[in-house]
């Protein structure tokens, strides 16, 4: 996957596969460390001991419509790649947590990528679950939650053309103030 915004959906999508009703999405730069760390976690059905052991083996999915997983496996790849680590912990009914830490500034690591159509197409797609998206850049910080959303729109769907727009837009206003306005 060439930006990181789509390992993001992929790994979400398994939370969603876990009934996941929570969601956290959170994106930290710190350029002074040369970081960029990614963690989603959920609250959905959570692995197994065995599964978590082997589940970034690329030949190990819980899926039955093909024999191979590559989200986590390539996910961990990207990471690693740059110098950076990987990290998952999941317990069965409490759910998972995955970390993915970069190097900010190494060559073979892929731009974060356009969130804003990452958090639109969740939006969307699972308007049910209740998404929080948290990204900083330095002291500065940034967080959508479509919990707080729900109570601010009153009888207006999430999913709604208008609500989308809107996440869309503000997800990337935020982006270019979190990154000095460019």
């Amino acid at each position: 996957m060439n930006e990181l915004s789509l390992h993001i959906l992929d790994i979400v999508q398994n939370s969603v596969a876990a009934r996941a009703k929570h969601i956290e999405i959170d994106v930290l730069e710190d350029k002074e460390k040369d970081r960029l760390e990614i963690r989603v976690k959920d609250d959905g059905a959570g692995m197994t001991p065995e599964l978590l052991k082997n589940v970034t083996d690329p030949f190990v999915t819980t899926r039955t419509t093909r024999k191979v997983g590559l989200g986590i496996p390539l996910l961990k790849f990207a990471a690693e790649s740059t110098g950076g680590s990987f990290s998952i912990e999941s317990e069965v009914g409490k759910g998972t947590v995955i970390d993915a830490v970069f190097t900010l500034s190494h060559i073979d690591r892929a731009p974060l990528g356009n969130m804003a159509e990452t958090m639109e197409s969740l939006v969307v797609t699972n308007p049910e679950i209740e998404f929080t998206y948290k990204r900083q850049v330095g002291e500065k910080r940034f967080m959508l939650s479509t919990e707080e959303m729900k109570t601010v729109l009153g009888g207006l769907p999430i999913s709604s053309p208008e609500v989308l727009m809107w996440v869309k837009d503000t997800v990337n206003e935020n982006e270019k103030e979190l990154n000095g306005g460019a």
